[in-house]
């Protein structure tokens, strides 16, 4: 009976092994096709939402495929790229130097080794208007010295505006900033003092140039008012990623403002279930206050939703109004980071997108492992999404013992009868 079990388990895993998904244009339920630039070459196209709910997870069943008439389908290479900082985090800036200069606060920063765009200082204090003048070093305490600007700072708190602390400069890469802060107390203030100790640190954000581009995921106009919130409600399909929320305001509309945003999104269809909340402020500050000019706008929220990526989903998003009248509001847009597909398209030959083929695992491709985002791509158009015509489902190929989970049993209750069996007749045999 050992070599039947042996058989057995040999059997099981040879059929596991041989049916490995291939994959087959026929077996893919949606195609686009891809409108390639004059002369084709290395060209990308961006994913748009719409691919998402019918594609596999992680976009693992993307597939090229080049679809001359009269001849057989050839599977293109590709490398997906996803638009974001080179640098993913904020990096410090040592403070150094620290001291006054009559009134004057002052003090140097030891940058991080690459081009920035910002500077966020961490500022103590609350209700202050500060002037802050930036020059850039390539030594500490150099003479020489290029000047960068002067830089509005403030804190706002007690009227409701918010505060903007962050030094928004020229791309540069100066291995010093030599800072110079002159801080006063905002009108209504008596309070605050300027010292040293109000400066705690700094952080260089991502250059600008570095920064993510958006594609709008979804979008409504229909904003409604609940008591003292303003509302805008998505059905969101499966696996669309979001993760920025952003709003648009009626043109005519110039007054300040800061309001807090809450965003909840939840499973559709299970109102039980617990929900994901991601809180944020969008404000504007446009306004003259002993002199000084501050000018800042924030109109999008970071919102990177999770329960909606593989079911489908309810996000609202809702501005906490208080006893302010509600924003003019025109619409509110779920965005998601650009993802593109590149290629090296041959030329003059129709190429097409396919997906929906569940059963495969993501290719292994030396295109996309060597591939470089810096190099100059074309830009290409996806189709709109239409059924594949040559479609038919996959055979089923699963093993045989996942097909019919009860043969295994079967078997092996059949051997173990015959083991039976064969003990029996082996003890009559046996001398009493």
């Amino acid at each position: 009976m050992k070599p039947v079990l042996l058989a057995l388990l040999l059997w099981q895993a040879a059929d596991a092994g041989l049916h490995t998904p291939v994959a087959d244009p026929q077996f893919f339920r949606y195609q686009r096709q891809i409108t390639l630039p004059a002369g084709a070459g290395p060209s990308c196209v961006t994913i748009d939402p719409r691919i998402f709910p019918h594609a596999a997870p992680s976009l693992k069943d993307l597939r090229i495929y080049q679809t001359s008439s009269g001849s057989q389908s050839r599977e293109i290479p590709y490398a997906i790229t996803l638009s974001e900082p080179a640098q993913q985090d904020n990096e410090p800036a040592r403070v150094m130097n620290l001291g006054m200069r009559g009134r004057t606060i002052v003090f140097d920063l030891a940058m991080p080794a690459r081009p920035y765009t910002e500077v966020a200082l961490d500022l103590d204090g609350k209700d202050f208007l500060a002037i802050a003048t930036v020059s850039g070093l390539n030594e500490p305490n150099a003479a020489a010295s290029t000047k960068l600007g002067d830089f509005t700072l403030f804190d706002l708190t007690s009227q409701h505006l918010s505060r903007s602390t962050t030094l928004r400069l020229q791309e540069s890469s100066f291995p010093y900033l030599h800072v110079e802060l002159n801080a006063s107390p905002a009108p209504g203030n008596r309070i605050f003092v300027p010292t040293p100790g109000m400066v705690r640190g700094a952080t260089v954000p991502p250059s600008r140039e570095a920064q993510s581009l958006y594609t709008t995921a979804a979008e409504t106009t229909a904003i409604t008012q609940r008591g003292r919130e303003t509302v805008a409600t998505f059905n969101l399909p499966e696996r669309v990623p979001i993760e920025r929320v952003s709003f648009t305001l009626a043109p005519d509309f110039k007054s300040n403002f800061s309001r807090d945003v809450r965003v909840t999104d939840r499973p559709a269809g299970n109102p039980t279930s617990s929900a994901e909340t991601i809180t944020g402020t969008i404000l504007r500050v446009h306004l003259t206050q002993a002199g000084r000019e501050i000018r800042q706008q924030q109109l999008s929220i970071p919102a990177t939703l999770g329960s909606n990526m593989q079911s489908p989903a309810t996000v609202e998003v809702a501005i906490q109004n208080g006893d302010d009248a509600p924003l003019p509001i025109t619409s509110v847009r779920l965005e998601m980071r650009e993802r593109k597909l590149c290629f090296d398209a041959p030329s003059a030959e129709p190429l097409a997108l396919f997906y929906a083929d569940p059963t495969l695992t993501a290719p292994q491709y030396d295109y996309a492992r060597f591939f470089s985002p810096a190099s100059p791509m074309h830009p290409a158009q996806l189709g709109p999404e239409l059924p594949n015509p040559a479609y038919h489902p996959r055979p089923d190929s699963r093993p045989l013992t996942e097909r019919h989970p009860d043969l295994l049993w079967i078997v092996l209750l059949v051997v173990i009868c015959a083991l039976g069996v064969v003990a029996l007749h082996s003890s009559k045999k046996l001398p009493r």
